[in-house]
């Protein structure tokens, strides 16, 4: 399903790095975070934009729409039909992320609903009326653990990520402290970012029918109060990372918030959710190899006094992430799948 990728050189990965844990980091701090030259992140990265292997983007905060609904589905479905409904939900536009795990025959997809109604003629119309989809499971996203957010796949050191991170306090929690009032023109500026999350101030502006000096203090605003989440996109196998992995945990339900705010912090793991369901933590995984994803498991999630059951699903293929669809991953539309 996923197109064969080979491996950026280590500047290209460092670089790529820094633009998941900043993305709108200018190419001036990238360099001297990196210890490179400005003229060396520009004549590296402008490519690796150029030709999408790096997209930048931004994702909304739920917390701050109401009338969003943050689901986690698990479907299982026919081998034969699952690339056809992987790529019918990346389709769809409430789709965050779709990935095809373990056997090739499951799927998880993040969907942000728009209000019950959506949620309901998915879960009780479109699904049931897919012939190929044989079982689904559902999970609210109750509090995405926001320290993961700058993540950078293990190929910078603490130092270097807190030299890209924004002055001030580091985000903790996945309620946002201050609550910010949003206006008319932070919507254009949510929808302008979505498209092209690097988009210069000029251009946030003319979207917004605004000034540059407001479209930045607005996206401030909406950043720092955690309103939408700047996000950068890549395959991971371009930066040497080849096991990724769903791990469903069972917590105890006092250890919650603590086992979910720990696992965000490790640099293996690239999101972290408490969810509804059987399992009530969501964490994704990011390894070099089967190897370290064996002592994650082992080192790490043993460690964890309050877990006290665990699942883990491979994921064989990425089909969409932070609302990007990945290149090359799609199929031709079937009428055998689920969607609108």
């Amino acid at each position: 399903m996923a197109r064969t990728s080979h491996t950026l050189s280590e500047t290209d990965r460092r670089i790529a790095a820094a633009m998941l844990a900043s993305p709108r980091a200018s190419w001036r701090t990238v360099g001297r975070v990196l210890d490179i030259s400005e003229r060396t992140v520009v004549r590296r990265a402008a490519p690796l934009f150029h030709d999408r292997t790096l997209r930048a983007t931004a994702v909304r905060n739920p917390v701050w729409f109401p009338d969003l609904i943050p689901l986690a589905l698990r479907i299982r479905c026919r081998p034969h039909r699952i690339g056809a409904i992987a790529a019918t939900l990346a389709r769809r536009p409430d789709t965050v992320w779709v990935d095809v795990l373990g056997g090739g025959d499951e799927i998880c997809t993040i969907l942000f609903l728009d209000g019950p109604d959506a949620r309901n003629s998915l879960l009780l119309r479109d699904l049931p009326a897919t012939p190929s989809v044989q079982s689904w499971t559902s999970h609210i996203l109750l509090r995405v653990f926001p320290a993961a957010f700058d993540w950078s796949g293990g190929l910078l050191t603490e130092a270097e990520l807190t030299s890209l991170r924004p002055k001030g306090p580091r985000p903790d929690v996945g309620t946002p402290a201050t609550h910010p009032v949003l206006q008319p023109l932070d919507h254009a500026l949510i929808t302008a970012l979505i498209e092209d999350g690097r988009a210069s101030y000029a251009d946030l502006a003319r979207r917004a029918d605004t000034t540059p000096l407001t479209a930045r203090r607005r996206l401030d605003v909406l950043v720092e109060g955690q309103v939408v989440r700047l996000a950068t996109e890549v395959d991971l196998a371009r930066l040497g990372i080849r096991a990724e992995a769903l791990l469903w945990i069972t917590v105890a339900p006092g250890g919650l918030e603590e086992t979910g705010r720990r696992l965000s912090r490790h640099p293996q793991v690239r999101f972290a959710s408490a969810t509804t369901g059987h399992a009530n933590l969501l964490v994704a995984v990011a390894a070099a190899d089967l190897d370290a994803l064996y002592h994650f498991l082992n080192d790490t999630i043993g460690a964890l006094p309050h877990v006290t059951t665990l699942e883990v699903t491979p994921i064989l293929s990425g089909v969409k992430r932070t609302g990007l669809v990945r290149p090359g991953t799609l199929r031709p539309s079937s009428s055998d799948s689920p969607g609108p």
